[in-house]
């Protein structure tokens, strides 16, 4: 057989090695017996003398049995599964020769192994040399053992067989067995024996060889250190022999039950306990207790299995798909397909189980067949899937709840991990789990379609009307958006399809999907083939990046060119916000006597033909007539007791799909300002017709200075003062207007065109347009941090418009004067009047405009009063406004410091003795006649 012819073939090699004598004296022996016979002398030390032939004899024998105990160590040796402890490593077997020729101070024989060393290992091809390490480790080690032996020797003859005791005393192989006897080792021959017989003998031959060990000289043929391997071939022969003792189970059944167990199925000793939650050995059974915590350990991955099982079973069988959705599939897909992987392993261990592998021989030479799993070699196979099966159950109880994104990113954050073995398992299993996911990412970008029908998606789509779809149709729901998507990627995302569902419903255009087919094609092949998956987020970006770039430009053109939102722009900042100024000077003009009347008497459709009427005497005839059509007359809801001042107001209409932009609450913004300019804009209306009124007034003082009257002196005086007052009221208004119309609107105009320009997406061109009206509200003093200053301004607009009356009546008044006194003095030149008739009637006008320029002297006094008092206030809360630019209108109303000085330092008592009140202003002649 194979044994025999291998056995032959190494005590042959031994032979040569240990010249053997032949104690038969036959032929050819003699030499043999010459040769030991000088080796075992020399070995003995002697002094030359000749042996006697009882010593050759006992020589003979030992070198025998030294051949006996070499040949079948060798044997085990070959037999045995001994791996090199040194690295196959030419180079770095090199290099240390080098090393130690260099420290021996030997650098010329290190040159010149370096360079016999390069000339081998550029030979080639037939003839050369393969194993080069295995020769330059056998010339470094018969080097290192010479040197050992010269130093032990120091000079002193060596016998021929201490070169092959030293290597092996010093780290060679193990010392040979004594007993020549032993018969049960790998290859010999014989019957096989029984574990307990195997462990007697191991004893045995142990003993036997401590004691020939001791008897033994130490200067023999060949000495070797101990075997350790008897010795522990002993203590696993004990162990085997007490362990059959104590269990009636063998490890065979166990193993077999263990592996039904890992397919959640009871064995005959190995079962599910639903008191322990487990699998375990049944209590009747005699088992050790270290193998019972062995199999429950072991069996741990039956019981996750049986989890992760029950989960996939429930979620696909049992419950409805609305309540685990697509993700959710996909999930049990995926558990589903390790699982499988799972069942292929079982499937192995299985049939090692039934159908054991040939691993050893008998002592006839044949092979015997045993069980090749046992319970270490399983605790071994079964390592990795324990820790897949754990992962998995993990996950089955963390996602139980979860759905969509929200599970993809519960998934995502277990994949936060250090191991390579959790970290590669978790994406592997993502990388299905997110493919439903990413799909609705890739049909909501490119096509603009929520593909979501369980509720899984992040972006959540709502039924409104067309204007309110771009602000309210889409919203981000952050419950369902994944930690692997960070927030500013998912907003990029929202938008891009709000975009493609914006063009296709409210603006009815479809070059939107030439667009998204150009950004695929630039975004590369992954997007295209629709690969995008988990660990791929930054092809995710760059998809969404090109879309929403080329979408977003594509829908910003259209809102600019063919829907013209910056000429609508312009259109409200001419007409709403007064712009237009020609236009709001005739407008006003023809609507001014139709306000004043009470609201409930007015027209619209009057008020729109005046509308008209103002566009065609302005330049505003030359505008677009399609925004002219869109200018409206609009009345604001009235109580009673409100004017047409207080009612009246400009609209502008727009439709579908600038409603988007210019939405109700927008309009509203918009009308509010337009309100405010209106009612500034009345205002500067009224102080310029006050003006107008104000031109009799040199003819009156010329008519105050020919008769000399007391009188008319206090008219003089009166108009004066109103002159003065008007002169103040219309600084503090044209500054304000100034200010409204320049450093407000044309301001603001002006960044909101820059804005308008920068703008890439329709969010951007929205919030530009919020900041722009924002803007205009905060610094016009409409906003909410401003209530009390408006409140404040416009009780001087109010006061303003109270001393265009009191002024009217005045004015009314000197002009009557003034007609009566012309009328007598040309009655005068056209008869003689007797003097006590003339004298009557001019005493009765004087005592009449007495009493009026008295009552409109305490009217005048009381506004001008009241009127200091609300503008020093307006003038100092300026400053403690947040919005800078409202000190530069503190600067322009005050700029010499007059009101503040005033509101500071003097009281209201003393600032009417400056202002020389004339309520006890009394004319001489009326004195007298009291």
């Amino acid at each position: 057989m194979e044994g025999d012819v291998v056995s032959d073939l190494v005590r042959q090699l031994v032979v040569r090695i240990f010249p053997v004598v032949n104690r038969g004296g036959g032929g050819g022996g003699g030499g043999g017996e010459k040769n030991s016979s000088s080796n075992v002398a020399s070995s003995n030390g002697s002094s030359g003398q000749p042996l006697r032939k009882g010593s050759c004899a006992a020589a003979a024998v030992v070198s025998e049995s030294i051949v006996d105990r070499a040949h079948r160590y060798a044997m085990r040796i070959i037999g045995s599964r001994i791996s090199p402890s040194l690295a196959n490593d030419e180079g770095a077997m090199a290099e240390a020769i080098k090393r130690q020729l260099v420290q021996e101070n030997r650098s010329s024989d290190a040159l010149t192994f370096a360079d016999l060393h390069r000339r081998l290992s550029l030979q080639s091809g037939p003839g050369s040399l393969e194993n080069r390490w295995s020769l330059l480790y056998l010339l470094r080690a018969i080097s290192d053992d010479q040197r050992r032996e010269r130093a032990e020797t120091r000079g002193t003859a060596f016998p021929y067989t201490s070169t092959l005791s030293a290597p092996a005393v010093r780290g060679g192989l193990p010392a040979l067995p004594e007993n020549v006897s032993r018969s049960n080792n790998f290859f010999s021959l014989g019957e096989q024996q029984t574990p307990a017989a195997a462990a007697a003998a191991a004893a045995g031959e142990l003993r036997s060889q401590q004691h020939s060990q001791a008897i033994e000289p130490s200067s023999g043929v060949l000495i070797l250190s101990k075997d350790d391997g008897d010795v522990r071939a002993a203590a696993v022969a004990e162990y085997v022999e007490i362990h059959q003792t104590e269990t009636e189970v063998t490890e065979m059944a166990l193993v077999r039950d263990i592996v039904y167990a890992c397919q959640g199925i009871d064995g005959k000793y190995v079962k599910f306990n639903k008191d322990a939650d487990g699998f375990l050995i049944e209590e009747t059974f005699r088992v050790p207790r270290a193998t019972r915590t062995l199999v429950r350990r072991l069996c741990e991955v039956g019981w996750l299995f049986q989890r992760v099982k029950n989960h996939i079973s429930e979620s696909l069988e049992d419950g409805p798909l609305e309540a685990i959705g697509t993700v959710g599939q996909a999930f049990c897909a995926a558990l589903q397909e390790e699982l499988s992987d799972y069942y292929r392993l079982m499937a192995v261990l299985e049939g090692q189980v039934h159908n054991p592998v040939p691993f050893m021989l008998t002592s006839d030479g044949m092979k015997s067949t045993g069980s090749y799993l046992s319970l270490r070699r399983l605790s071994v196979w079964l390592a990795e899937p324990l820790v897949r099966m754990r992962l998995m159950a993990v996950l089955v109880d963390d996602c139980k709840t979860l759905r969509g994104g929200a599970m993809a990113g519960a998934i995502h954050m277990h994949a936060q991990h250090g191991d390579p073995l959790v970290r590669t398992f978790l994406r592997r299993l993502l990388r299905q789990v997110c493919s439903p996911l990413f799909e609705m990412v890739r049909r909501w970008v490119l096509e603009g379609e929520v593909d979501d029908y369980y509720g899984e998606f992040f972006v959540v789509a709502q039924a409104v009307k067309a204007e309110l779809l771009w602000r309210e149709g889409y919203q981000l729901q952050t419950a369902m958006l994944p930690s692997f998507i960070p927030e500013p990627l998912a907003q990029r995302i929202l938008r891009t399809g709000k975009s493609i569902n914006f063009l296709r419903v409210c603006c009815s255009d479809q070059g939107w999907a030439q667009s998204a087919a150009d950004a695929v094609a630039a975004a590369g092949a992954s997007a295209s083939g629709g690969s995008l998956g988990y660990g791929e987020t930054e092809a995710l970006e760059a998809l969404v990046v090109e879309a929403a770039g080329r979408i977003d430009k594509h829908l910003i053109q259209i809102m600019y060119n063919r829907y013209r939102f910056r000429d609508h722009c312009l259109a409200i900042k001419r007409y709403l916000l007064l712009g237009q100024g020609d236009f709001i000077q005739y407008l006003m003009d023809l609507v001014g006597p139709e306000l004043v009347m009470p609201a409930n008497t007015l027209s619209s459709f009057k008020l729109s033909g005046t509308l008209e009427s103002a566009v065609r005497a302005s330049n505003a005839q030359y505008d677009d007539s399609d925004v002219l059509d869109r200018l409206r007359v609009r009345m604001m809801p009235h109580s009673d007791g409100d004017r047409g001042w207080d009612v009246f107001s400009l609209d502008y209409s727009v439709r579908d799909p600038l409603t988007t932009l210019f939405t109700e609450e927008v309009m509203g913004k918009y009308l509010k300002i337009f309100n405010f300019l209106w009612r500034l804009k009345r205002v500067e209306h009224a102080l310029s017709a006050t003006w107008q009124t104000m031109k009799p007034n040199c003819a009156i003082a010329r008519l105050s200075l020919n008769e000399g009257g007391g009188g008319q002196s206090q008219l003089t005086v009166v108009l004066r003062r109103c002159q003065t007052l008007r002169n103040e009221m219309n600084h503090f208004v044209t500054n304000l207007q100034y200010y409204i119309m320049f450093e407000v609107l044309e301001y603001s105009w002006a960044n909101f065109l820059e804005e308008m320009e920068e703008a890439h997406d329709l969010d951007e061109l929205i919030a530009a347009h919020d900041k722009y009206l924002g803007s205009i509200l905060e610094k016009a003093l409409l906003g909410e941090r401003s209530q009390l200053l408006c409140k404040t301004l416009f009780a001087l607009f109010d006061l303003i418009l109270r001393f265009r009356g009191l002024a009217d009546r005045l004015y009314e008044n000197a002009r009557e004067v003034q007609a009566r006194s012309d009328i007598a003095l040309r009655e005068k030149a056209k008869r003689d009047a007797p003097k006590a008739r003339d004298g009557q009637r001019r005493l009765s006008t004087a005592h009449l405009s007495g009493d009026f320029l008295g009552s409109m002297g305490e009217e005048m006094d009381g506004l001008a009063v009241e009127y200091s008092s609300l503008l020093e206030g307006f003038i100092a809360q300026l400053p403690a406004q947040q919005h800078v630019d409202l000190k530069f209108l503190s600067f322009r109303l005050d700029f010499s410091e007059f009101y503040t000085q005033q509101h500071m330092g003097m009281s209201t008592s003393h600032l009417r003795i400056l202002r020389n009140p004339l309520k006890n202003t009394r004319p001489s002649w009326e004195k007298k006649c009291g």
